[in-house]
């Protein structure tokens, strides 16, 4: 059941946040992690909107120059499932969580597709995102072109994953609906220009049920190389069941122009799924233009409907996401206590 919006709530007294700021706010050479714990209670009190706008701001822009650790980066996301509305995991059906966030800005946003196509198969998909970011194609965008309607609450995203949906189990959840207070953070990138902590947090969100590596497997992406390492590093120590990838203009779905390579992160292990190609695909279809809403409907349901054929990297991550489905049942993380 999710929690009464207009219930009145006490006031929760300001956050003492200068001796946080005094760690992280050195610079680059002279800051220092927070411990997690203090990460999490940090962050926490930044969704509660307890920090003043001096303190938050200070905040922002010290992990902007220091950037968050691993451990770091665990406490925060702790606390931002803490602010996430609930999602109810289908039946013993684990659901992909797909992470919207960026959109498309040349190459057309594949998202839609991929969790179509995955939920044509049974598989139950929940995309959550931004409605809008810039003058960019994003996923909630599109599946409202395809006649999806994006979800106006949780119970109704959990009520299309367990299959109440004519398009199969597939989601769309705006970020606003499932986290108001995420939402707020990630808002204040109009106001100071900079992406700040929560644009990193809200990609590794696993809201459904008690966001637990049995009940979803995240797809998560990076667009510098080296970020690779760092995400590696951190699902490996973190409980874990992640598809790593190479993202396309930021967003998880594999580049319909070449294959790119794909990890498995989970049970502190990594397998690679999907091996990098060099170069283009032989056979590459005719896309449309990123920036054409119509045109990348338009031609999602061609694919749906058979008329074009969906592109190789693009089976290759359907491929990849059916081996982690299948062989994450056997790992002891798969039946929980």
């Amino acid at each position: 059941m999710e929690p009464n919006q207009n219930a009145p709530t006490s006031p929760q007294p300001p956050f003492a946040a200068a001796r946080f700021i005094k760690e992280i706010g050195r610079g680059v050479n002279g800051a220092r992690a927070l411990q997690r714990d203090d990460a999490r209670a940090l962050f926490d009190a930044m969704l509660d909107k307890r920090l003043s706008d001096v303190e938050l701001g200070a905040v922002l822009m010290a992990y902007r120059i220091k950037g968050e650790a691993p451990h770091e980066l665990s406490g925060m996301l702790e606390a931002a499932h803490a602010h996430c509305l609930p999602v109810a995991m289908p039946p013993e059906r684990p659901v992909v969580v797909i992470p919207s966030y960026n959109g498309a800005r040349k190459q057309p946003n594949l998202v839609p597709l991929l969790a179509l196509l995955l939920a044509r198969e049974g598989i139950p998909v929940l995309v959550h995102g931004t409605r809008r970011f810039n003058d960019r194609i994003t996923s909630m965008m599109l599946f409202e072109a395809l006649g999806i309607a994006p979800c106006a609450s949780t119970d109704e995203a959990s009520q299309r994953l367990a299959g109440g949906s004519p398009h199969g189990p597939v989601a769309a959840l705006p970020i606003d609906v499932l986290s108001p207070a995420l939402t707020a953070l990630l808002d204040k990138r109009t106001v100071i220009g900079l992406r700040n902590s929560s644009h990193t947090i809200v990609k590794m969100l696993q809201p459904v049920g008690s966001h637990t590596p049995a009940e979803a497997l995240r797809l998560y992406s990076y667009t510098h190389p080296e970020y690779r390492e760092t995400l590696t590093e951190f699902f490996s120590h973190e409980p874990a069941n992640v598809l790593l990838m190479r993202g396309t203009e930021g967003e998880p779905v594999a580049d319909a122009r070449r294959a790119g390579r794909i990890d498995w992160l989970h049970d502190g292990h990594q397998r690679t799924l999907v091996d990098p190609m060099p170069g283009s695909i032989a056979d590459v279809p005719q896309l449309p233009v990123g920036t054409d809403l119509a045109a990348t409907a338009s031609w999602t349901r061609q694919v749906i409907d058979g008329a074009v054929q969906v592109p190789a990297p693009i089976l290759g991550q359907i491929d990849a996401i059916r081996t982690c489905m299948r062989d994450g049942a056997r790992v002891s993380w798969a039946n929980p206590i």
